[in-house]
């Protein structure tokens, strides 16, 4: 099917991403159904009238913002239940990640009405995909809470998970938030700093959290523009496979000599079964000194 022959349905819902930071990211899709919806439904009329403009499309816009979205969302489902077509967009990227957009589609959904997701820009997406992920498994948290005491409290949650953690944050609370980073999930982690990803002056700085904000610091335009931070996952601690293994070998020792009870406890939780032998003899030890005394 060609691109230009899709048309808005009737009361449909669309949720359309829209570009990060380069206008001509916007895809082919998601121009069809702005130039054919009756309504665009916009976080900031002002920016989508612009990228509108800048495609030549004539649209009528309404606001829907997180100040006024359960309004908006009510209002806007009136309308997909008169038949009329709806698109809603934020700012920049994709609707209800990080941005306004699920009450929305909750209240729509509710209503039975269609709704239809149009996938593109998204800047933790793009940023995962240039940031050389070693973990390949992540958890995307968006932003942190804008007071220390808080945000401190939100990363201890945080901080046990082997997951690498994906963050939002803007100039003005980047500084901070780095150095809470550091604080509570350890300065060793590695760091990576995505900064205005798809505009002119696109960044990517890769470091252990404790060199970050120092090189934050070392020049003011790298404080500037929208962060995606990357941080790795809690690093697995070296006696964590063998305080199972550890557990498994003093319940098989219970019933069965060291040797044995260690080669089992090796095959069922994989380390080490020499290791295990010894710590089986010096529990073996143990108890025949407990029971001398």
């Amino acid at each position: 099917m060609q691109a230009s022959e899709f048309r808005a349905q009737p009361g449909t819902l669309y949720i359309v991403a829209t570009p990060i930071g380069n206008l001509r990211d916007i895809t082919l899709r998601a121009l069809d159904i702005l130039k054919t919806v009756d309504l665009v439904a916009a976080e900031d009329t002002r920016t989508t009238g612009g990228l509108l403009a800048a495609h030549g499309i004539a649209a009528r816009l309404v606001a829907c913002h997180e100040h006024n979205e359960r309004t908006a969302a009510a209002e806007l489902v009136a309308r997909l239940q008169e038949g009329r077509s709806v698109a809603l967009v934020s700012d920049a990227g994709t609707p209800g990640v990080s941005d306004p957009g699920a009450v929305v589609v909750r209240a729509a959904r509710a209503a039975g009405i269609a709704v239809v997701p149009l996938p593109g820009p998204s800047a933790v997406a793009t940023a995962l995909s240039a940031a050389g992920l070693a973990e390949g498994h992540w958890l995307f948290h968006g932003f942190l809470p804008h007071k220390a005491g808080e945000r401190r409290r939100v990363l201890e949650t945080l901080a046990g998970l082997p997951q690498a953690l994906v963050f939002y944050e803007s100039p003005h609370r980047i500084l901070d938030t780095v150095a809470d980073l550091a604080a509570v999930l350890g300065g060793g982690r590695r760091l990576v700093i995505a900064r205005e990803l798809s505009k002119r002056f696109e960044q990517f700085h890769d470091c252990v959290l404790a060199e970050a904000v120092d090189w934050l610091k070392d020049d003011d335009n790298r404080q500037r523009g929208e962060f995606v931070l990357i941080v790795s996952g809690r690093p697995a601690a070296a006696d964590d496979g063998m305080q199972e293994a550890t557990r498994v070998l003093d319940i098989l020792l219970e019933d069965l000599p060291a040797s044995q009870a260690a080669r089992l406890a090796a095959r069922i939780t994989g380390a080490k079964k020499n290791a295990l032998y010894d710590l089986a003899l010096k529990r073996g030890d143990l108890k025949t000194v407990t029971s001398d005394e």
